[in-house]
């Protein structure tokens, strides 16, 4: 499995930075939705290839765009719980401030 790295560094940052408890959830919740991203295409690697459906690079630009988008949907609705749990963790130790 790969992370990206970048995006998490960049979610850490935010969180260092982070003064504002509003900002601070925000970036819990990007968190989660990069979480849910990785959980989701490795999800998708488990489904066996449909023969019936040609892969082409449009294709898998669309399905990527569409597992980043319901991953950002899902992490908005609170689905999982997680970006709140990490919140809690942040403001419980104090570590935004």
């Amino acid at each position: 499995m790969q992370v990206n790295n970048r995006n998490l560094d960049i979610l850490k940052s935010k969180v260092k930075n982070n003064k504002d408890d509003k900002e601070l959830m925000k970036t819990c919740k990007e968190l989660e939705a990069e979480f849910v991203k990785i959980m989701f295409k490795e999800m998708k690697k488990t489904v066996p290839k449909d023969s019936l459906m040609q892969k082409s690079s449009g294709r898998e630009i669309f399905e990527d765009l569409y597992t980043d988008e319901l991953a950002n949907k899902t992490s908005k609705d609170s689905s999982l719980g997680l970006a709140k749990l990490i919140y809690e963790q942040f403001t419980k130790t104090n570590i935004k401030r």
